[in-house]
């Protein structure tokens, strides 16, 4: 068994597809139209048939305040393995990613935490 698939919610799919791409750096892989909305992946460029993020409409009426919730108790929604958080950190806020934690050691691992724009709080992690 392995992970196929895990979701994102947000508030706008558009404005998530172009954060997720043109800053953060995946890549879209499927794009289904649904009516209103799409069925929405991205991955990473490096694993282009690796894990899909699916950027999954907020729709249902207890996903706002279960977001919002998190984001007052300033918890992750996810989080992406990158090589060095400092560097990330540095070039993310190059794009003007708004950062809520800057690069912070927890014993074996360093991370650091940003708005995605879409309603949620990601985390960025290594191995020190």
């Amino acid at each position: 068994m392995r992970i196929n698939l895990t979701s994102v919610l947000v508030d706008d799919q558009r404005k998530a597809l172009r954060f997720y791409t043109e800053v953060l750096g995946f890549v879209k892989k499927t794009e289904i139209p649904m009516g209103a909305v799409s069925w929405l992946t991205v991955v990473s460029p490096d694993q282009p048939d690796g894990t899909e993020l699916v950027l999954e409409p907020d729709a249902h009426p207890a996903a706002k305040p279960f977001k919002a919730a998190l984001v007052a108790d300033g918890i992750p929604y996810t989080s992406f393995a990158v090589e060095d958080v400092h560097k990330e950190y540095d070039r993310l806020r190059e794009k003007g990613v708004v950062f809520t934690q800057e690069p912070t050691a927890m014993g074996p691992v360093t991370t650091a935490v940003f708005d995605d724009t879409c309603g949620n709080l990601i985390q960025i992690a290594c191995q020190q």
